[in-house]
């Protein structure tokens, strides 16, 4: 189990970040531990500039957390990878 967080920055230095829950599971795979579970200073918003709710939220964090490479980091971490 661990948590991993990714970060980013603008180009006028004001950083984003996302964090979550992972597990390993058999035979070395990762996984979030819940993927409603997200943890972010992002703020999303409709096209019509109104906040989105906090489920409209969680489904866009975890579109942007499934296009990351996380997994390969992780197992390389854990010493999964060879």
């Amino acid at each position: 189990m661990g948590q991993t967080l990714w970060i980013g920055a603008s180009e006028n230095g004001a950083e984003a970040g996302v964090a979550w829950d992972w597990v390993c599971l058999p035979e070395g795979v990762v996984a979030m531990a819940d993927p409603m579970a997200l943890v972010t200073n992002l703020q999303f918003l409709s096209p019509q500039g109104e906040v989105l709710a906090p489920m409209e939220s969680v489904l866009q964090l975890n579109g942007i957390v499934h296009t990351l490479p996380w997994q390969c980091e992780v197992q390389r971490a854990l010493g999964l990878l060879h």
